[in-house]
């Protein structure tokens, strides 16, 4: 895995670039309050087949902060970065595979930017509608972000808020935390990201309303779906496998919003959908 910077439309991104330079192209691309390196476990073992590109968004992680949050932090933004990104790589085509926000780009991006270079889409629990209640639920938390004397004590506090991950393992906690850490002046850890984010739901609040997007897209869609997902709807996913592209289905049990990407049954799912004639 290597790690890189690229200034994409006026801003520095921070990605991971894992396996083969030549190979087949994979954007795994992270949730609304995460960084890239959530994909560590899904990228360490596409990595065999594929190469397999981790950003982290504009304003998580180690990318750059915006200096126009009101404008900047919205989808179709986040789609020129990527649009970009790639350009700057020499990636002409690729598939996408997104968490929740991560997933809402790449259909954004496939119904525009990347109309045709992005040839395979796995959203993970996201659609074209969001449950309201959901969404305002995750707005509030990552909006006032709390901070820690301890590591250990942010740790915690993840384990409870995405508990609707499923299952992870002590070291995958660990990790998690450790790649999503920053301190702050006085000492104190809290979560790798600019609250700012959550301007999205204030100055873009339909952002996430793409049903016409979804409907004119053609490409392979595989939706991933956590079982107790407060966020996708079964009406949404039913919805998702009878129009548009009429994507696949799989519902992901012992899952909330959204699957972690992290066990054998989920990289195998996502890599033979990769992988289908």
């Amino acid at each position: 895995m290597q790690s890189r910077y690229l200034r994409c439309a006026g801003r520095e991104l921070h990605l991971t670039d894992w396996g083969a330079p030549d190979g087949e192209v994979v954007v795994a691309w992270h949730g609304l309050a995460r960084t890239g390196r959530d994909m560590d476990p899904l990228a360490q073992h596409l990595s065999a087949r594929f190469r397999v590109i981790c950003p982290d968004t504009l304003g998580r992680g180690l990318s750059q902060w915006s200096p126009r949050p009101e404008a900047e932090y919205c989808l179709d933004f986040y789609a020129e970065l990527a649009e970009s990104m790639l350009d700057q790589l020499g990636v002409e085509r690729c598939h996408w595979v997104g968490t929740s926000m991560g997933g809402a780009i790449g259909l954004v991006a496939a119904d525009g930017r990347l109309r045709h270079r992005i040839q395979r889409l796995v959203l993970n629990d996201i659609g074209p509608e969001l449950e309201p209640a959901a969404l305002r639920r995750i707005r509030d938390y990552a909006g006032a972000p709390p901070a820690f004397a301890t590591l250990t004590e942010l740790e915690a506090y993840f384990r409870q808020v995405y508990a609707p991950y499923g299952w992870l393992s002590d070291a995958q906690w660990r990790s998690l935390t450790e790649t999503s850490v920053r301190r702050l002046p006085d000492g104190r850890v809290t979560p790798h990201y600019d609250p700012a984010m959550v301007m999205q739901f204030v100055h873009h609040p339909d952002d996430y309303a793409r049903w016409p997007a979804w409907d004119r897209l053609s490409l392979p869609v595989l939706v991933l779906r956590g079982a107790d997902s407060d966020l996708l709807t079964p009406a949404v996913f039913d919805a998702m496998r009878n129009r548009g592209p009429r994507a696949v289905g799989v519902t992901i049990e012992g899952c909330g919003h959204a699957p972690a990407l992290n066990t054998p049954e989920q990289w195998g799912l996502v890599e033979r959908f990769l992988m289908a004639a």
